[in-house]
């Protein structure tokens, strides 16, 4: 199989620096080009990163040498040389929606690991497994934007692939009112203990921005698709909490739901052991073969086991039990910066590969 040709843009943060690892060895991608600010391009992507190197593997041996180019300057000589690019860039949202739609008019397709364009109504925001119908809308944003093979789609928050995911098979019970707690790895801020030494020992509860996306994304999830653009759901009715805590990698939530027609407690565990997307009918490179995990142990520790399950791209579910005020609450947990982050993205850019949607030049 020809390889699709691939370019990071934002490549020397942490998302970009996990994108880069998972180039490595993949049957379908091939790392072609790393771009960075312009404190970086000119450099080897070696020494780019230099001491901030913050993945558990060692720099990739095909990225070393690569030179890094200017994700804002070589717009057009970026987009000649790869089919898409993933776009993990640190800038204000303004300057990365202007930017990724750079790239979507150099007829460059993009799979963005940014906020920027996750409510723009005609650009798909998917979770593979819960929304790949979505994708559908790339027509008429390439419609609206004059373009032919270019676009923009984007993944979720990664606070939200955790709880999500657990309550998307459920939907046909009603989901009416939900209460979500999480307690979010510091990762998810582009962080290690190395660089942030003060959240050992800490936690903090409040993380900005990041209650309004837990309430308000799921919605674009489940909506649907019509004329052209994605019209949001509804229902439920999500509150949320979200902490900070003294952990490397890793997103917990505590869900609390309440159903139309309560279900189960069998049932519920039934359906998330039988649970599959179309990554799993595609058998996407990416994709785990059993994507929800339950566990009945009560007091089973949220361990390097559960947020590894499937190379990092499953869901940990446990402690499923009824509620006094909600019908059942439960703990979930997925790994941030894969499932959540760089590896959500990958399998989302598998999916538009095999639907059709990014083609070789």
């Amino acid at each position: 199989m020809e390889k699709y040709k691939v370019g990071v843009i934002g490549g020397t943060g942490m998302v970009g620096q996990r994108f880069v690892t998972l180039m490595e060895n993949h049957p379908w991608f091939e790392l072609k080009v790393i771009a960075a600010s312009p404190r970086s391009a000119g450099k080897t992507y070696e020494e780019a990163v230099g001491g901030r190197w913050a993945m558990d593997t060692p720099i990739p041996e095909q990225a070393k040498n690569l030179v890094v180019m200017n994700a804002e300057a070589d717009v057009a000589a970026i987009a000649a040389q790869v089919d898409f690019v993933f776009s993990a860039v640190d800038m204000k949202k303004e300057e990365i929606k202007a930017l990724e739609e750079q790239y979507a008019q150099q007829e460059c397709p993009v799979v963005s690991n940014n906020s920027a364009h996750r409510w723009t109504p005609d650009v798909p925001m998917v979770i593979p497994e819960l929304n790949p119908e979505h994708i559908k809308v790339v027509e008429a944003q390439r419609k609206r934007l004059g373009m032919r093979r270019g676009f923009i789609a984007v993944k979720s928050n990664c606070s939200i692939q955790s709880y999500v995911p657990a309550l998307h098979p459920l939907r046909g019970f009603g989901l009416e009112k939900i209460l979500v707690c999480t307690y979010q790895a510091i990762s998810g801020a582009g962080k290690t203990f190395q660089t942030w030494p003060e959240m050992v020992d800490n936690l903090i509860p409040y993380i900005g921005g990041e209650e309004e996306k837990s309430e308000q994304e799921p919605m674009k999830v489940w909506g649907h698709v019509e004329n052209g653009v994605i019209v949001n759901a509804e229902k439920p009715a999500i509150t949320a909490q979200c902490l900070r805590v003294p952990v490397s990698n890793g997103h917990t939530a505590a869900v609390f739901v309440d159903f139309a027609k309560k279900p189960p407690m069998d049932e519920m565990k039934a359906i998330w052991a039988e649970f599959k997307g179309r990554p799993q009918e595609l058998q996407l490179p990416m994709a785990p073969k059993q994507f929800l995990h339950y566990f009945e142990e009560p007091d089973r520790p949220q361990s390097r086991l559960d947020r590894d399950l499937e190379r990092g791209m499953a869901v940990s579910i446990g402690r499923l039990r009824p509620d006094t005020q909600y019908d059942y609450k439960f703990v979930c947990l997925s790994h941030n910066t894969l499932r959540g982050a760089a590896g959500g993205a990958v399998e989302l850019a598998e999916l538009l590969c095999a639907e059709g949607y990014i083609t070789r030049r």
